[in-house]
């Protein structure tokens, strides 16, 4: 008699003994399809998240520079882990020769430019 022949929903059933329930290739491919999928999850925001900040970044740079430095042949907003600002996004003004000059740190999460309401003055 075995000991499962009270029980009407295991008849037949045969223990595995110490066989895993699940093959070593079966969780290889699990934790393949699970990487894939948090990448296709994960990346396209982080890549909208950095286009954005660069565009921002440039937009705000360019009315800064016009503001600031309407002298200038050019601007660049770029983000920089070591600056003189310190981490993040940074306005480089560009003058005749091509040198750049700092004009403006953007912060981390550029935002719109605060310009002043008033004209600036010439001293």
């Amino acid at each position: 008699m075995d000991e499962y022949d009270d029980e009407p929903e295991l008849a037949g059933y045969q223990p595995h003994g110490d066989r895993p329930l699940r093959s070593p290739h079966l969780l290889t491919a699990m934790r393949v399809v699970v990487v894939v999928g948090l990448v296709g999850l994960i990346l396209p925001g982080i890549l909208v998240t950095a286009g954005t900040a660069n565009a921002t970044a440039q937009a705000t740079c360019g009315a800064y520079t016009a503001y600031y430095a309407p002298e200038s042949v050019g601007f660049t907003a770029r983000f920089e882990l070591f600056s003189p600002a310190g981490m993040g996004w940074n306005c480089y003004a560009i003058e005749y020769g091509g040198d750049e000059f700092l004009l403006r740190a953007l912060g981390l999460i550029p935002g719109g430019a605060r310009l002043p309401s008033v004209p600036l003055q010439a001293t």
